[in-house]
């Protein structure tokens, strides 16, 4: 029995085929009935089968999601088993993340993709580099879907060609032939879930539907939508956030669910953003039919002033009827409408409470810090209401991780009585904690600490069951090439990429380095012997570069 096995065995996470000598006798089975197949190898044509476990991108929706819920199920049962992904902006970024993540660790188990708008922005949009605000073509995200379980796809066939060369050498040499074949029949595919950034939306409920379609027919199985305005979203740690009522996010959140249905997948999992934490702005006001309803709470937070008498209004002013009293809510000269100060965290339970009321699966909520009492101050208040609640992270670069967690650190002691009289203090200089000599400190050790537990103690303590880096390969790209750069255009020269790149390529084992391999040739190969024989005119061989690896 060949099993796409995609994580541990805790559940059931395969995708049962017939194992490697059956599918061969199937396939001679079927050659018989065909006169004219003769030069067909059946064991080829398994072979290719395996390489290609997936023939399209809702065969990976179907089963992605299928492991997202079981991880979700698992995470209900312990917080210790919460998931991560890293944010990718490439096809071959991912690829060598999860071949990255198998090398080291063994197993794919509760690890994902994530695929960030901001990246999609900065770095694939065809007006060139954009910032976060959704003016990137619509079809940019999931056109990068699609490339990223291509290049999954051929990580797998790369690897599953190692093992049939393996287990033809086994044959000729008198190998343990049963031993590699078991190793095929359950081999671990590098297919996984990604979370898809669909930012706001793109435009009405409409265009959130046929977005979302297209992003599922690629292999998306988890959808990550924002209460942002559509034509005005920001990224979620700048300035000048508007959000939207709660009936136009619902609106939204029914279209991808609808999108889903429409398309088989019916455990689709839908991500439910709110900027509430950091948007003073809203950009319309909601009708109210009865009080309480979420019209009448939505307006309960915005920033009014009593009207005591008509002429304490001008032209074009609006009054909403609230409490018994007619008010009169901000308005600034954009149109836009202001809420009350300090009403972030409110509304961010009222957020979250709404969206998982109206078919969403998970929450994520944006905040302004790493802090895990401040995220579990808002987590366990949604809990009241919905104690499944569960929370997808950012674990932002926007964040000063090192500063933001030193200033925590001397808070904590500052209050608890400790002596920090030999660190600056932050609410005198902000930047004091940040001074290199401080590394080794006592205060910046105990910081690095809670840094490296943050993603442990949030899962158990702050309801989150998956953590991310949105775009964490936009800065491993820019350092490591800034590296490269100063040696190799410096006195380093050549010595510059041999000794910083290609000689750690060759002692971490990374598949790079034998980057024809990588990039399929050997796999063409094998093609070419397949359809022609012999006579198949190869680009491997005693003279290939390859071999001096």
């Amino acid at each position: 029995m060949v099993r796409i096995i995609n994580y541990s065995d805790n559940f059931d996470r395969t995708m049962t085929m017939p194992g490697y000598t059956q599918m061969i006798d199937e396939v001679a089975s079927m050659r018989e009935g065909h006169q004219t197949w003769g030069a067909i190898n059946p064991e080829y044509v398994v072979r290719m089968k395996l390489q290609n476990r997936f023939t399209t991108g809702l065969e990976i929706a179907q089963y992605t999601a299928d492991i997202m819920r079981r991880d979700m199920a698992a995470y209900d049962a312990d917080p210790g088993q919460y998931t991560q992904s890293l944010g990718a902006w490439h096809g071959f970024i991912a690829q060598q993340t999860m071949m990255s993540v198998k090398k080291h660790h063994g197993s794919l188990n509760r690890r994902y993709i994530y695929l960030s708008g901001w990246m999609v922005a900065a770095l694939r949009s065809q007006f060139g580099p954009l910032p976060d605000q959704s003016m990137h073509e619509k079809t940019t995200v999931s056109d990068l879907i699609e490339e990223i379980y291509t290049f999954l796809r051929q990580a797998d066939a790369r690897e599953l060609r190692h093992m049939f060369v393996e287990l033809d050498e086994a044959r000729e040499n008198g190998g343990d032939v049963d031993s590699v074949i078991q190793r095929i029949d359950n081999y671990e595919t590098h297919v996984v879930p990604i979370i898809a950034d669909i930012d706001a939306g793109f435009g009405n409920e409409e265009a959130t539907y046929l977005l979302a379609k297209r992003m599922i027919e690629a292999g998306a199985c988890a959808i990550q939508i924002e209460n942002q305005v559509s034509d005005a979203k920001q990224c979620g740690h700048q300035a000048g956030k508007v959000t939207v009522p709660h009936e136009d996010f619902v609106s939204k959140i029914n279209a991808v669910r609808y999108a889903f249905l429409e398309l088989g997948i019916d455990n689709g999992i839908i991500v439910a953003r709110t900027d509430s934490l950091g948007a003073g702005l809203t950009q319309k006001i909601p009708v109210s039919v009865t009080p309480g309803d979420l019209g009448d709470k939505y307006c309960q937070f915005l920033d009014t002033e009593e009207v005591h008498n008509i002429s304490e209004l001008q032209d074009g002013d609006i009054t909403i009827h609230q409490g018994g009293k007619l008010c009169k809510p901000k308005r600034l000269d954009n149109g836009l409408y202001a809420f009350k100060e300090d009403t972030g965290v409110d509304r961010v339970v009222l957020d979250c409470i709404t969206s998982l009321e109206h078919g969403a699966d998970l929450l994520w909520i944006e905040t302004e810090k790493p802090n895990v009492a401040q995220i579990a101050e808002m987590v366990n208040a949604v809990r009241k209401e919905r104690p499944d609640a569960k929370l997808v992270y950012n674990n932002s670069p926007s964040f000063n991780w090192t500063l933001k967690f030193r200033q925590q650190v001397f808070e904590e002691w500052q209050a608890a009585g400790k002596d920090v009289s030999a660190y600056p203090d932050p609410a005198v200089n902000e930047m004091g904690l940040m001074d290199v000599a401080l590394d080794d400190s006592e205060l910046c050790q105990e910081a690095d600490r809670l840094i490296q537990s943050f993603q442990r103690d949030a899962a158990r303590e702050a309801g989150i069951f998956h953590h991310l880096i949105t775009l964490p390969t936009y800065h491993t790209a820019a350092l490591s090439t800034d590296i490269l750069s100063e040696g190799y255009f410096g006195d380093e020269g050549m010595l510059a990429y041999v000794a910083g790149v290609q000689r750690r390529e060759i002692r971490r084992g990374l598949a790079s380095v034998k980057h024809q391999d990588l990039a399929g040739s050997n796999v063409g190969d094998d093609h070419k012997e397949y359809f022609l024989g012999e006579k198949a005119l190869l680009a491997g061989g005693t003279a290939n570069t390859m071999n001096q690896f």
